[in-house]
């Protein structure tokens, strides 16, 4: 059995944008940062005995301020994980809906589909991306069984994990609350995944309202049932 502090990593300015982050190194911008902050005051006395953290530079700048978290004798060493990158959306990465909409209709509309295995040109597909992000999970889990880690990812990563939990299929929009620099808590145990907490933001309660992909909302408007 391994416990997980599940943490989005905080908001970049392609969040505020709407855009397709993927696998783009976008830096934190100044909320991000204080929600990253924020979030570390937080965890000060949750008792974790490892930081896990996707390579790429959002979620690798959220996990500092936990890294220094005082109380251990040195920082904390980040393990980075490659296969805790979020979902590679291929043509798409870097653009908001609107480019899509106009650049490439047939590939956007294909896309509101939320097909299990349909992939952006040159991007991977939900159902790829899910079996890397439970693998590493999974490998995780077993070479710190029996502990509680920390873990700085994607909001797509955070999506294939609660569908796991849930049992959830993997085509169709996505259906959980997953904010900048919320926390989640999940236990693995063998194949057996258990959500303890989803998406609390206590900690960032006076702060901006945050941004909002909202793919069932998409999904509406595109039909013409959105109200």
């Amino acid at each position: 059995m391994t416990d997980f502090l599940l943490i989005r990593h905080g908001e970049t300015d392609w969040n505020r944008q709407l855009r397709f982050q993927g696998q783009m190194d976008v830096p934190l911008n100044a909320v991000g940062q204080e929600q990253a902050r924020r979030l570390a005051q937080r965890l000060a006395h949750e008792k974790f005995a490892h930081l896990v953290s996707s390579d790429l530079l959002r979620a690798r700048q959220t996990a500092e301020p936990l890294a220094g978290l005082p109380g251990w004798p040195q920082p904390l060493q980040t393990e980075l994980v490659r296969d805790l990158r979020e979902q590679h959306f291929g043509l798409a990465e870097g653009m908001r809906v609107a480019d899509l909409q106009r650049e490439h209709p047939q590939a956007w509309a294909q896309w509101l589909r939320f097909e299990a295995d349909y992939a952006f040109s040159g991007g991977e597909s939900i159902s790829q991306f899910h079996a890397r992000v439970m693998a590493a999970m999974r490998a995780l889990a077993q070479r710190h069984a029996g502990l509680t880690i920390a873990l700085v990812t994607h909001g797509g990563v955070l999506d294939m994990i609660y569908r796991s939990a849930l049992g959830l299929p993997l085509s169709g929009p996505r259906q959980s609350l997953i904010p900048n620099a919320g926390l989640s808590r999940v236990r693995l145990a063998g194949q057996a995944l258990e959500i303890l907490q989803w998406a609390d933001t206590a900690h960032l309660a006076d702060m901006p309202a945050q941004p909002v992909y909202d793919q069932q909302k998409l999904v509406a408007k595109q039909h013409g049932t959105a109200t």
